[in-house]
């Protein structure tokens, strides 16, 4: 049968074609696999080649990461080239102008957080292991990639926000001069004596191992005054680059020896105080019966 014979001639002609681009494609996706394998070790090459030379492993390791994304295209052109394809890979790049603008729009979001990488990267908000705010969210920066800035909160979540978000949003970096200051609030009696009150809280935060002083020292003060009492407000610096101090472990100790040595003086912590009347009806008539509750 006629059918027969041109399904034979169409299969050896495929196979023909096979045999004679096998070798191509076994060559082209041997230097595929090299290729890709010569992109990781030149990232982690150059990364730590940067890390020797600049005080800075965040842009270290997202410069590494863009020379390991452009040796992958440069290996895929040349997979594409080795199989006989160069018209095709000579076409991507005549048409990476429409390429791009059609993919920009379509994927405007990963073209954004990849800019915003790239600004981020040289700008340098932060470093890794400073410890931010970005969008409700706070914790150390742990890393960032070409997509997104990978946060560990004091909770232990790992948060990976995008950069675009981060680039149009403000942020905080608490530690970026490794100093950071805490305050807290203290109610007094409303006779005690201001001055010796001030001057024995300074001498207790002078104590306090982690406590800055000198340009840094503590800032004790009145913020509020009323009949009922007074309030106290402790102001104090610490080093967030010392290995020996703990944030919220220095700040229970301070609030702790401030309040413990206040007391042991004989100063006077009132609670907040308030009036609660009670109306009870005794017949046609109302009796209020005040109380006092702390």
């Amino acid at each position: 049968m006629q059918f027969v014979e041109d399904l034979k001639n169409v299969i050896y002609e495929y196979y023909e074609l096979l045999v004679n681009y096998l070798p191509r494609i076994v060559l082209a996706f041997l230097v595929l696999i090299i290729a890709l394998a010569i992109a990781s070790r030149a990232k982690r090459a150059m990364r730590t080649r940067l890390n020797k030379t600049m005080d800075d492993p965040l842009l270290a390791d997202f410069l590494s990461q863009i020379l390991k994304v452009c040796l992958i295209i440069v290996a895929f052109l040349l997979f594409l080239s080795i199989i006989g394809l160069s018209g095709a890979a000579g076409g991507l790049l005549a048409g990476a102008g429409v390429s791009a603008f059609i993919i920009g729009f379509a994927f405007k979001d990963i073209g954004e957080n990849f800019l915003a990488g790239i600004i981020m990267a040289f700008d340098r908000p932060f470093r890794i292991g400073d410890v931010v705010e970005i969008g409700g969210k706070t914790g150390k920066i742990i890393g960032l990639t070409l997509r997104d800035t990978h946060v560990k909160t004091f909770d232990g979540k790992d948060v990976y926000i995008p950069n675009g978000m981060i680039v149009r949003n403000p942020i905080v970096n608490l530690t970026i001069d490794g100093f950071l200051r805490h305050d807290f609030s203290v109610r007094l009696a409303s006779d005690s004596d201001m001055d010796k009150v001030i001057a024995f809280v300074r001498g207790i935060l002078e104590q306090v191992d982690g406590v800055l002083q000198d340009d840094r020292a503590p800032n004790v003060f009145i913020s509020d005054y009323e009949p009922s009492g007074m309030t106290l407000t402790v102001q104090y610096w610490f080093n967030t680059n010392d290995p020996n101090v703990s944030s919220l472990a220095l700040k229970t100790q301070v609030i702790q020896r401030s309040v413990r040595g206040l007391k042991d003086a004989g100063y006077h912590l009132p609670a907040d105080v308030r009036e609660i009347k009670i109306t009870h009806d005794v017949g046609d008539k109302d009796v209020v019966i005040p109380a006092a509750g702390a």
